[in-house]
């Protein structure tokens, strides 16, 4: 099983990025997915957490992104995309996308079992 995040780089202030996550040895459909973010110096905070597919279409975003991320999925390439915009220097950070099975590990505990490797966000004039 992987994960590989891509669309990472660095923006201008009020720019966009759209970071994507592929797997491959699951389907992401039976999955809640979850986007978390590591800023530098700081620990690792999430992002928001998605349960698609099957299960109910709920999608739950921190605070200060609300308005400005979303997730968006392509079955067809079993890739979860998060669209950010208006993007700001306290989104920058290593953004991780991650999938747990269990509906009550992801959406309660906020555990996943599976991690992506990352991919940098740097938002900067």
């Amino acid at each position: 099983v992987e994960l590989v995040e891509s669309g990472g780089g660095m923006v201008q202030p009020g720019g966009s990025l759209r970071l994507s996550c592929t797997a491959s040895g699951l389907t992401l459909d039976n999955y809640v997915i979850g986007w978390y973010r590591q800023p530098p110096g700081k620990e690792r905070e999430g992002v928001s957490v998605s349960c698609i597919g099957n299960r109910d279409d709920i999608t739950h975003y921190k605070d200060s992104v609300k308005g400005r991320f979303t997730i968006s999925r392509d079955k067809a390439k079993n890739t979860v995309y998060l669209q950010m915009n208006n993007l700001n220097a306290d989104d920058t950070a290593v953004y991780y996308c991650a999938a747990e099975e269990n509906y009550y590990r992801a959406m309660v505990l906020k555990a996943f079992h599976y991690w992506g490797q990352g991919t940098q966000v740097t938002v900067s004039s």
